[in-house]
């Protein structure tokens, strides 16, 4: 199989009129959609600039589609992706390409010869017909269609999207490209049925993160993750940062039970899995495995330290896991209906807004000025944001999510542009692993759609546990191909007051002591005294909004 995020070729081949290059202007926008941008090869295109001269002998015709296939190789080569779109009616010089080739999809463009006269407004194949057009392909001259491509597609009766998705299905499967999530929460009819299974079935009763990953896994928000893994793909991720596909994962994320759970499973090859005395999923187990915690500690965290609150939750589990794709029993009750959407829901919301590029902003944190900086600037070069506050299980001392999800509220109705931003919730449960859980939330934006994420230098830290922007060093072990998505890394943004406004280190020449920058506790003790936010640090409907949701110190509420 080939590594995914490699440069690739997908040559459409079929008679004049099939709707080859529709069918490539079709696929073109689909990749890009994905963050892959994409090169057309236009046979009559070609004609005119590169193969202006020849002919349509046999030959001149070979010499055509061979300078077609070396400028494809070369934009594959370099990591682009070439599609073609030349009648390339012999399967000789077609195989040569291929045999040069590396990754080489394909596609048989069929249509029948009555469906083409009848599209053919200019009358070619007619003229063809009466003897009066030589070397036609198709009619004067022979067209040998493929005898093993990788995709056929029927246009005389499938319509353009039809065959781009056939297209990019065959894409997924070969490799080339990572598959879209796919969801696997039941509804209607199907959730009943799984309710009722779920009754009958042995029952494993898992906690606030586990249910956060089990619905995260089945809404596609963790593919190319189906399930809970298994031990191969745990050995891989902790020693390479990768599924044994060699496909980017930084994080396993695991269903560890303990030996009294296990023995209460016993051999059943399906379990069903409640949280808060509620079914929320079905588990097809595929084996338990031993997952000591000291070597997950260290891969994944960096430490054993029991006082990071990652390694304390991964210490308080047990050392088996248990592996296997999970269905998801419907969807959990809405914290925030109008934000709680599945990657698919977000997905289509992008395209609604007619975004072709989106950059998706983690955040567990009340936004302040130095985000609201970074997410502007963003805007400049791409359509638009997707606000998308982790509200899963987070530290005790965070601020709630629904006081988040009010400041993020308020600033967006006065500060951005109302047709540039989406806000949805991200279920996640935060780990703190720092710069494994940077390629973690890329992977995750990656699959609600973005086709860029922001990453700053101290991205899922905690505490002093991580070097400064080592979040942004981790990325260096993967290509932006094979993540599918553009990591916009940014330096540390403040406001200086010798600048007037907000600025980096990359920007600013005034020494730390003008730049107004304020650290969590520092910010926690402001609104246990009542006191407002700095407006350069924040906006001040923020600051509001977080002195109303804070407890005042005891001696002062007694006074």
């Amino acid at each position: 199989m080939p590594e995914v995020g490699r440069g690739f070729i997908i040559w459409l081949t079929g008679l004049s009129g099939a709707g080859k290059s529709t069918i490539a202007e079709g696929l073109r926008a689909e990749l890009g959609q994905r963050g892959r941008p994409a090169e057309v090869l236009d046979g009559d295109e070609i004609r005119t600039h590169l193969s202006k001269g020849l002919g349509f002998s046999r030959e001149d015709r070979d010499t055509n589609i061979r300078r077609i296939g070396y400028v494809a190789r070369l934009l594959a080569r370099n990591g682009g992706i070439a599609i073609t779109a030349a009648i390339s009616p012999y399967r000789a010089a077609r195989d040569e390409v291929r045999a040069q080739a590396g990754a080489f999809l394909e596609v048989y463009v069929r249509c029948s010869l009555e469906e083409l006269i009848r599209r053919d407004v200019k009358g070619l194949y007619q003229r063809a017909l009466a003897g009066e057009i030589d070397h036609f392909t198709g009619i004067s001259d022979p067209y040998e269609p493929p005898l093993r491509a990788e995709v056929v597609v029927n246009t005389d009766h499938e319509g353009v999207q039809q065959s781009v998705d056939k297209i990019m299905s065959t894409v997924e499967r070969l490799g080339y490209l990572p598959a879209l999530p796919r969801e696997r929460l039941v509804s209607g009819k199907e959730l009943e049925a799984g309710l009722a299974e779920a009754v009958r079935l042995p029952r494993l009763d898992v906690g606030k993160r586990e249910a956060a990953d089990i619905y995260m896994l089945a809404a596609g928000a963790l593919s190319p993750l189906r399930g809970f893994v298994d031990a191969q793909d745990y050995e891989a991720v902790l020693e390479q940062g990768r599924l044994r596909s060699s496909q980017p994962f930084p994080i396993p994320v695991t269903l560890r039970i303990d030996g009294d759970q296990t023995r209460r499973l016993g051999r059943a090859d399906r379990v069903a899995l409640w949280a808060a005395g509620v079914p929320v999923g079905l588990l097809d187990v595929e084996g338990v495995f031993s997952a000591p915690h000291r070597p997950e500690a260290l891969a994944v965290y960096g430490t054993e330290d029991l006082a990071h609150p990652g390694v304390r939750g991964l210490y308080d589990s047990g050392e088996l896991a248990v592996a296997g794709p999970v269905t998801g029993l419907g969807r959990p009750a809405a914290s925030f209906p109008a934000y709680d959407l599945t990657p698919r829901e977000v997905r289509a919301r992008k395209a609604e807004l007619g975004w072709r590029t989106m950059v998706g902003f983690q955040t567990r944190n009340p936004v302040h000025r130095a985000h609201e900086y970074l997410q502007k600037v963003a805007l400049e070069i791409v359509d638009g944001l997707l606000l998308h506050p982790l509200v899963g299980e987070t530290k005790a001392d965070d601020i709630p999510a629904e006081v988040r999800i009010r400041c993020y509220e308020a600033l967006l109705e006065e500060y951005f542009p109302a047709d540039r931003v989406l806000l949805a919730t991200n279920p996640a449960w935060m780990r703190y692993a720092g710069p494994r859980e940077a390629v973690f939330h890329a992977i995750v934006r990656r699959n609600y759609g973005c086709t860029h994420f922001i990453v700053g230098r101290d991205h899922a830290g905690v505490g002093s546990y991580y070097h400064t922007y080592a979040a942004h060093r981790i990325f260096d072990e993967y290509r932006p191909a094979e993540l599918g998505i553009e990591i916009l890394r940014f330096e540390h943004t403040f406001y200086c007051t010798v600048c007037g406004g907000m600025a980096s280190t990359r920007t600013c020449p005034h020494p730390s002591s003008a730049h107004l920058a304020l650290s969590g506790s520092r910010v926690r003790e402001l609104l246990k005294t009542g006191e407002p936010l700095p407006a350069e640090f924040t906006r001040p409907e923020i600051s509001e909004i977080l002195i109303e949701s804070t407890d005042p110190e005891p001696a002062r509420a007694a006074g």
